[in-house]
C-alpha cells in the first residue's frame, strides 16, 4: 500500500508535469550544436534559450548564436541575417520571420534570451539555427512545440 501511495504522490507531483520552457544548446568550434531537435511546451508563459560555446575560438572567427524561425522561412531569414552584419548578430532588425535570437558569442562564453511562449504554436514546424555566416547550413535543428 505504501508503494502505491508513493507512486500516486509522484504522479501527482508538479515536477512530473512541469512544462519544458528552456532550450539548452551548446555550440562548438566544429560548427555543431549538441542537439538536432529540442522540444518545448505550448503552455509556457515564457521560453528561455540558453547557449554555451564550448570551443575556444573568438566570436569574430567562430561565433555562434541561436535564432528561431518558422521552418518554411528560416533559410531566407538566415541568408538575410548574414547581410545584417556582426553589429546586429547576423539577424535582420525587426525581422518578422525571427521569433527570437541570442547574441553571437565566442568560445567559453554563454548567453541567454527569453521570449513569450505564445510566440510559438503547437503543431507548427520551427527551426533553430546559427546565423553566423556560413554556419546556418550545418548548425540547425528542429524545434518541436507540444
Amino acid at each position: 500500500m505504501r508503494s502505491i501511495l508513493l507512486l500516486a504522490g509522484l504522479i501527482a507531483s508538479p515536477a512530473v508535469f512541469a512544462a519544458n520552457c528552456t532550450i539548452d544548446l551548446v555550440g562548438n568550434d566544429q560548427m555543431k550544436f549538441d542537439k538536432t531537435s529540442v522540444t518545448v511546451s505550448s503552455s509556457c508563459p515564457e521560453i528561455e534559450i540558453k547557449l554555451a560555446h564550448s570551443g575556444s575560438l573568438a566570436a569574430n572567427v567562430m561565433g555562434h548564436n541561436v535564432v528561431i524561425s518558422p521552418t518554411d522561412v528560416w533559410q531566407v531569414a538566415a541568408q538575410d541575417g548574414m547581410k545584417a552584419g556582426a553589429a546586429n548578430h547576423y539577424v535582420t532588425p525587426d525581422d518578422a520571420r525571427v521569433i527570437a535570437h541570442t547574441e553571437v558569442i565566442g568560445g567559453g562564453q554563454t548567453t541567454s534570451v527569453k521570449f513569450p511562449g505564445n510566440a510559438l504554436t503547437a503543431g507548427t514546424a520551427y527551426t533553430f539555427y546559427c546565423s553566423f555566416p556560413g554556419h546556418w547550413s550545418l548548425m540547425k535543428g528542429d524545434l518541436v512545440v507540444e
